[in-house]
């Protein structure tokens, strides 16, 4: 049986205090957990920062008290509740019954991975945060296999638009893809002479088209 893995990047979660603590951060947030509270919905989250991190100053977008629970030397470890959302990224993708394998952070973006058997279930993820949040991307997409054997796919380039192009080869120039970022999308933009929500839609079709590419029989 063989598989994918995929990672997500979700550059504008919205109303989640992780990303919003990892934007004051220098380092990565990679230790996140959860639990539901079966009584009231309520969801408890942990995370861990590098310690001296001023993560109790930060002035999140949903108002979450942030608890210390326990500090070390290298990490120290925050709490807090919040009520469970529909807009909260993680929850959209295991509301389609994938769980997630991690959940990470940095530069104020989310970067989700999950593993499922069919390439059609992660276009189906894609699309559905893409209906709730901006700057969704496909940043890691790789195949398990039984085998050393390769699976490989041609993707033509002449998919693309020569606007479309031009944009991933500015973004990719620019480190808009990189962590931490070189760019972000108004940065781009600017550099394009473009509007920003019009550099999102550009990347968000290009990547479809070559998505759909990979998908093919």
């Amino acid at each position: 049986m063989t598989g994918f893995r995929a990672t997500v990047v979700v550059r504008e979660p919205a109303d989640c205090p992780i990303a919003d603590v990892s934007a004051t951060t220098d380092d990565p947030i990679t230790s996140v957990t959860r639990s539901r509270v079966a009584t009231d919905g309520t969801v408890v989250e942990e995370f861990g920062v590098t310690a001296g991190s001023s993560v109790e100053t930060v002035d999140t977008s949903t108002q979450a008290e942030l608890t210390s629970v326990q500090a070390t030397d290298r990490e120290e470890i925050y709490r807090f509740e919040r009520e469970s959302a529909a807009d909260c990224a993680c929850e959209v993708i295991e509301r389609t019954g994938t769980p997630l394998s991690s959940v990470r952070a940095q530069n104020g973006s989310l970067l989700l991975t999950f593993r499922t058997l069919e390439l059609e279930e992660i276009a189906n993820i894609v699309d559905s945060l893409r209906a709730r949040f901006d700057g969704v991307l496909v940043e890691e997409l790789t195949q398990d296999h039984e085998d050393d054997s390769s699976d490989r796919v041609i993707v033509d380039r002449d998919l693309l638009t020569t606007r479309q192009r031009e944009i991933l080869e500015t973004a990719h120039e620019l480190g808009y893809f990189e962590y931490p970022k070189g760019a972000n999308a108004t940065d781009v933009a600017e550099e394009l002479g473009i509007a920003r929500s019009t550099f999102t839609e550009h990347l968000a079709a290009a990547q479809t088209k070559l998505l759909d590419a990979l998908l093919e029989e």
